[in-house]
């Protein structure tokens, strides 16, 4: 339940986060927002600006509210939040107040503010990230600046002798048969000294020493080394705000060339011959994700949002139907023609988007279930 908790909070601050961005930036183009809210309606409770008296009235319920000003509302539903743009429909195309009514560059600056706000949410707890400190791989030579320092698992390859034993990443190799581990040296040395051998690894995994044993292979495939892992000499690494922020930057950046380079080998491979990778998750897979963060502690969780957040702005901003991306090549799509897209056609395509959009989440879903073993997790607790 603190799992489902904490993803619920994740999920809430992503989602709102998006949502300010199109609200501060409507409302600074003298675009009237109706209703800026936290969370999904129905409405909880909320206020809005009294036009008469220039104070806030409190609003209990659910009920329809005819206002000049924008309704604050806190809803029932805790998964973010949603701004109600007064004629993001396409209605009110002469009204200086209305979102349709305004020139294209401000329509396209409104809808992509909330990706903008993503990207800038990710440079947040990226660059708190590296204040607080996260593990980093260090080199030799820097050990004693480190009194943390020690031989961390980075990464377990596929079908390996290591994903056998039950390895994982971020583990910390305490000893091999018994022996301590203090340098990288020594773990490849005594693998390749034992292939075809059963050896015992003594691992420490959040905070609890874990013992396992497996064999290193005799045959290895090529870049995998006999156990199948990658390991590194890492320490827990902070920095000062002012260098935390640069690098905050510089990780941001890095980060989302990486997801844009996946997003187009996927692309590239539902055309192309080459096999659709299946390494995508949904809710399902994010709440055990979510899980595995908080245990690791605060930094992980936060750098998980983060990744989180530029993965919503990149999904937000590519041009599917029913989201931010779709809208803008709408209105791309006007300026290209001289005349507005029929507001039925647009609703339509928009519509079928999001029947999609809700079509591949379902599949996700389900994968994730079977993936994650959640209908046998479910019988076990009874």
């Amino acid at each position: 339940m603190l799992t489902i908790l904490i993803f619920i909070i994740l999920l809430g601050i992503l989602v709102f986060v998006h949502e300010l961005g199109h609200f501060i930036t409507a409302r600074r183009n003298d675009i009237k927002v109706d209703e800026f809210g936290f969370g999904f309606p129905p409405r909880m409770a909320g206020f809005v600006k009294n036009g008469t008296t220039g104070k806030y009235d409190f609003l209990w319920g659910n009920r329809e509210i005819q206002s000049g000003n924008t309704v604050y509302s806190i809803n029932w539903i805790p998964l973010g939040g949603f701004v109600k743009i007064k004629g993001e429909d396409g209605s009110g195309e002469n009204d200086p107040e209305s979102f349709a009514g305004k020139p294209a560059w401000v329509r396209i600056k409104v809808l992509a503010a909330g990706v903008i706000m993503n990207f800038l949410l990710a440079w947040a707890l990226i660059s708190i990230v590296f204040m607080l400190g996260l593990p980093q791989p260090i080199e030799e030579s820097e050990r004693g600046r480190y009194p943390d320092a020690r031989v961390q698992i980075v990464e377990i390859k596929q079908d390996s002798p290591a994903k056998a034993m039950g390895l994982q990443p971020g583990d910390i190799i305490l000893s091999l048969n018994d022996t301590p581990v203090k340098a990288l040296s020594e773990v490849g040395d005594f693998i390749a000294a034992h292939k075809g051998e059963e050896f015992v690894m003594q691992v420490d995994r959040f905070g609890k020493q874990v013992e396992l044993s497996g064999t290193p292979r005799l045959e290895a495939k090529a870049g995998e080394g006999a156990l199948g892992i990658a390991y590194s000499l890492t320490a827990t690494v902070t920095y000062p705000w002012y260098e935390a922020v640069y690098r905050g930057a510089i990780a941001t950046y890095t980060i989302t060339l990486a997801i844009l380079d996946a997003f187009g080998k996927m692309i590239a491979g539902l055309f192309g011959a080459t096999k659709v990778p299946l390494d995508v998750t949904g809710p399902v897979g994010i709440v055990y994700l979510t899980k595995q963060m908080s245990d690791l502690g605060l930094p992980y969780l936060l750098q998980f949002a983060a990744l989180l957040s530029i993965n919503l702005g990149i999904i937000n901003i590519l041009p599917i139907p029913a989201l931010d991306g779709g809208r803008i090549l709408f209105i791309l799509i006007e300026k290209l023609k001289g005349s507005p897209v029929s507001q039925r056609v647009e609703g339509m395509v928009h519509q079928i988007g999001f029947l999609l959009l809700l079509l591949l989440m379902l599949i996700i879903t389900v994968r994730d279930f079977s993936q994650f073993q959640i209908i046998q997790r479910i019988t076990n607790l009874f």
